[in-house]
């Protein structure tokens, strides 16, 4: 790693790691929310969208850091352009939730829970890899691992459309409905590997 002759801002590390940790506590809720009832996802939901805006707040906090700061410990594009991915994570969980309540899906394909525990997976690296951003050391392994669960999720996701063209034919109001809702969970899968994608980004330049 080269040389740094000025001292660096360790605020950011922790602002990742707490905005990494409420990724963490979405996940969860979107995990919970497929096991209730229609009344309880309602509550699960209304929970979801108080940690999605605890996310943004701390989103926030990094962007609010970066005005006020003029030595940074990387880059300020990639500072910024890894609070807003990982901002975009917890988004997509929070849509797809929503999603599920507002379209009052009775019951959902069995394989959502399979990426929804691929989402859960995703969310415990990242917050695992986000306080690794001090030293870029023991990085590598994460941003594999997530694409290997991202490829996971694309397989995962096929498998879900074409079961629901072959289930649901004659149905296409509830085949539009479920559609879009693994969609965007497949965009939340996306929306972590783009964060993988700016960690060794990073961590190559700081190399």
């Amino acid at each position: 790693m080269r040389l740094r002759l000025t001292p660096r801002d360790t605020t950011y590390f922790d602002l990742f790691a707490a905005l990494a940790q409420h990724n963490v506590t979405g996940a969860g809720l979107l995990a919970e929310l497929l096991g209730a009832d229609r009344a309880g996802r309602k509550a699960i939901a209304k929970r979801f969208v108080d940690a999605e805006h605890l996310a943004d707040d701390a989103a926030h906090a990094i962007m609010k850091r970066l005005n006020q700061t003029f030595v940074t410990p990387f880059d300020r594009d990639d500072i910024y352009g890894l609070a807003s991915a990982l901002d975009d994570c917890m988004d997509a969980m929070e849509e797809a939730a929503d999603l599920i309540v507002l379209y009052k899906v009775e019951a959902l394909p069995a394989r959502v829970s399979e990426v929804v525990q691929v989402l859960q997976r995703s969310a415990e690296l990242t917050a695992e890899a986000m306080p690794r951003l001090r030293s870029m050391e023991q990085l590598s392994e994460y941003w594999v691992e997530i694409n290997r669960l991202e490829n996971q999720g694309d397989k995962l996701h096929r498998k879900l459309v074409a079961e629901l063209f072959d289930d649901l034919a004659g149905d296409p109001v509830t085949l539009i409905k479920l559609k879009e809702i693994v969609d965007v969970l497949e965009d939340a899968c996306d929306a972590f590997e783009q964060v993988a994608n700016m960690v060794e980004t990073i961590a190559l330049k700081e190399s």
